[in-house]
């Protein structure tokens, strides 16, 4: 049965360099379909040859032939990511489909190559600093979550990707000088999807822990978007609020003095202190990684302003 199927697999890959636009895309077609269907197919797919030639056809003027190779590229992605990693040019020609995706490259193909990125970086940390030095990866996934007329599931798949690659300390800075912080809060401040504001709201309490954040979270009165999104006046999801929490402390423990006062004077400003019954909120009812980080939170404006009793029974607690 292994045998048959393997044999199988090379015969429709071998397919991949005909002559025949219409065997080539009939090929791509069924792999696409195969590589979904079939889990067990995926590490032989790989190993008959196939990333390559689904790499090159990213290239391709043809929307079908780009979605299909790009499908099943993500498809391969989630059990061969060490093939597709060491296939030369698949980065470039990932980079080329997201480059272009205002202009050439169809929405689906840019949805999944945006989603491979993804895939690769969010199991397997060594390959993070490695797509995180191919600036033109981040540029153009900053660009699409710009860009007004991108779909909104290209930018869903995009902030993800630019999450994966945050959670590399190192990539922090290189995102900064590339746009995020300015892109990143132009989706917080002014779309109205919940899913993509939480999604923007994730990345940000990445990219708020690195100390070049500071200047840049200034430009965009970064502490005080944070902290309204924090006000239950905003309406914001228990998970918009877990990322703000996490964004403040982030830019307040990674910035310098003048940062930590920016935070805790935002904070404590808002009317009728919103933000502060949102850090509660978050300390009482988040998950056990937003309840820490609300109450350390808490601890460093509630210090920062003085002190305040009325907190007491949260900043002593250790919740495990």
């Amino acid at each position: 049965m292994e045998t048959a199927k393997r044999r199988t697999m090379e015969s429709i890959v071998s397919k991949l360099s005909s002559v025949s636009e219409q065997t080539r895309a009939a090929a791509l077609a069924e792999l696409r379909l195969i590589s979904k269907q079939d889990p067990d197919s995926r590490l032989i797919i790989a190993d008959a040859g196939a990333i390559p030639y689904l790499s090159e056809t990213l290239y391709s003027s043809s929307h079908s032939s780009q979605e299909n190779a790009a499908a099943a590229l993500l498809n391969l992605s989630i059990t061969s990511r060490e093939s597709l990693m060491s296939s030369r040019g698949l980065l470039d020609a990932l980079s080329h489909a997201l480059r272009h995706h205002d202009t050439t490259t169809s929405p689906d193909a840019v949805q999944s190559a945006a989603a491979t990125i993804y895939s690769l970086l969010i199991a397997e940390e060594s390959y993070r600093p490695i797509i995180g030095s191919k600036r033109d990866i981040i540029f153009s996934l900053i660009h699409i979550i710009r860009y007004p007329d991108s779909h909104p599931r290209s930018i869903k798949d995009a902030l993800k990707a630019l999450f994966a690659v945050a959670l590399y300390p190192m990539n922090r800075s290189t995102m900064i000088s590339l746009g995020a912080i300015p892109a990143l809060f132009s989706l917080i401040v002014k779309d109205s999807r919940s899913g993509i504001v939480e999604d923007a709201t994730a990345v940000m309490a990445q990219v708020a822990g690195c100390e070049e954040s500071e200047e840049g979270m200034r430009r965009v009165s970064g502490a005080s978007v944070l902290a309204d999104l924090l006000d239950p006046c905003t309406g914001s999801s228990l998970r918009i609020k877990e990322n703000a929490v996490g964004a403040l402390l982030n830019l307040a423990r990674c910035g310098g003095a003048e940062a930590r006062s920016e935070v805790a004077a935002a904070v404590a400003s808002g009317a009728d202190e919103g933000a502060m019954e949102g850090i509660v909120y978050v300390a009482e009812n988040g998950s056990v990684k937003g309840r820490k980080k609300a109450i350390d939170l808490l601890k460093l404006v509630v210090a920062s302003n003085g002190g305040d009793s009325r907190f007491d029974y949260l900043i002593n607690e250790n919740p495990q």
